[in-house]
């Protein structure tokens, strides 16, 4: 049977472990967010320069009225 000191101490390290893993956890998440706020500036600029070029390739197309009219 496991004494009572023993069950203190396994769940000290397990608490450890716990928040030691918790901080990792943390890190990647503020890293993922980084990279996450890095792709969305980066798919702006690209939105904003599609749109830039549509605009200057798209011939403007005369209001008229159909041949049958």
């Amino acid at each position: 049977m496991i004494m009572p000191a023993d069950r203190l101490t396994t769940l000290e390290i397990r608490a450890a472990e716990q928040e030691r893993t918790i901080e990792e956890l943390s890190g990647q998440i503020a890293e993922q967010w980084t990279v996450i706020e890095r792709m969305q500036r980066k798919l702006d600029a690209l939105t904003d320069r599609f749109l830039a070029l549509e605009e200057q390739a798209a011939p403007d197309v005369p209001v008229t009225k159909p041949p049958h009219w």
